[in-house]
């Protein structure tokens, strides 16, 4: 798969399909990416578990943090990754682990690592790389432009409800 560029169906596709996402990086900082992403996601209705071995048994807007994938007590369907390339190939091996297997992984903005991505994709689990979720939704969803950012989305569809705080579900076109 080219992860230089990724058709909106494909990302409206995992947003919509994932409830459970495991946060590899959460922080308790308020003013760090990983904070308001997470509060974000939780926003919108998923289930997020923060993996933070730094604050594991503590919590992180009322979620308790685990240290590693394997400690998270529910299978989850998403890895987001908040940590450096270079923590990547650990993450993916720990994610490979993992029974059931997740169904994507996701690295954040920044974050790329083509041979985690490749075992990824070969054991069956759909990679995006370089990309927010958060960012991702407000543009599918059509809310970042509700601040006058180009979504490069038009619709002139009814928003599709989802459960959450403003949650307007992900068009898959």
């Amino acid at each position: 798969m080219n992860h230089d560029s990724y058709d909106n169906a494909y990302i409206a596709d995992i947003l919509n399909s994932v409830r459970t996402i495991a946060m590899v990086g959460a922080s308790p900082n308020d003013v760090r990416p990983s904070y308001f992403v997470l509060k974000y996601l939780l926003a919108k209705g998923f289930d997020v578990f923060p993996i933070n071995p730094g604050h594991a048994g503590k919590e992180i807007l009322g979620r308790t943090v685990y240290a590693s994938l394997a400690e998270v007590p529910a299978p989850v369907d998403m890895v987001d990754i908040f940590r450096a390339a270079s923590a990547v190939p650990g993450i993916v091996d720990e994610m490979l682990r993992l029974d059931p297997l997740p169904k994507v992984v996701w690295m954040q903005l920044g974050v790329r690592h083509d041979e985690a991505a490749a075992r990824a994709e070969a054991a069956g689990i759909k990679v995006v790389m370089n990309r927010c979720p958060k960012i991702e939704y407000g543009k599918l969803s059509g809310e970042i432009g509700w601040t006058g950012v180009n979504s490069g989305v038009l619709s002139s569809k009814k928003p599709i409800m989802r459960q959450g705080f403003q949650s307007f579900g992900v068009r898959a076109k």
